[in-house]
């Protein structure tokens, strides 16, 4: 059996839209101020999470709401203030070019709406990540959209998120001659969008708990 590789260049991405916009295809089961809390309590999640995770050199949070920075400076992340309103993958390549420069050798980028991700899951990608250059990607439960993924080394290709983005991301992961693995989990394809993830959310939280 291969050994682990220890690595402790691996950083964590987590860009964070302003929490008092967050969520709004949920406006009509949800108040603003329950949406707010919501992705509070889902970036809280993340953040816990990926601190307690020993192959991480550190998180990066990346976001123009003073309070989402905040709250990851609590959990001990570095922080990027972004202005105005950037685009998605114009942030992420600013961030990535931060990690670069701090020597990082790979970076998971993972969203702060993930609320069901474990510790296991984030070490599962890093280990499947070991190989350079290579490309880990987990996908929502419809296949479209990139839930997680791990580059190394860092700024390989261009990032392509928004709908389709899990095709796109291995595509361009394959023209850079990236070995490509698929990360599958239940727990990290769910991401809340809808008021069917919502009500599915509550449904698989009620399992958890009584298993």
């Amino acid at each position: 059996m291969k050994p682990a590789r220890r690595d402790m260049g691996v950083w964590v991405i987590v860009p964070v839209k302003p929490l008092n916009q967050a969520k709004t295809r949920l406006s009509q089961v949800l108040s603003p101020e329950e949406r707010q809390h919501l992705a509070e309590t889902m970036l809280r999640h993340v953040l816990g999470v990926v601190q307690h995770v020993p192959q991480l050199m550190g998180t990066l949070v990346i976001s123009r709401d003073n309070k989402a920075l905040s709250i990851a400076r609590e959990y001990g992340a570095r922080t990027v203030q972004e202005s105005g309103a950037p685009e998605l993958n114009a942030a992420l390549m600013r961030a990535t070019q931060v990690i670069s420069r701090l020597n990082g050798s790979a970076i998971l980028i993972l969203p702060a709406d993930l609320p069901l991700i474990i510790q296991e899951d984030v070490q599962g990608i890093i280990r499947m990540g070991e190989d350079e250059p290579s490309v880990v990607i987990s996908t929502d439960k419809h296949q479209d959209g990139t839930n997680a993924m791990f580059i190394r080394p860092p700024g390989l290709f261009d990032y392509a998120y928004g709908p389709g983005s899990f095709r796109r991301h291995i595509d361009k992961a394959r023209e850079v001659g990236a070995e490509v693995h698929i990360y599958e989990s239940e727990r990290l394809s769910l991401d809340i969008d809808m008021p069917a993830d919502l009500k599915f959310y509550s449904e698989l939280s009620q399992g958890y708990a009584s298993s």
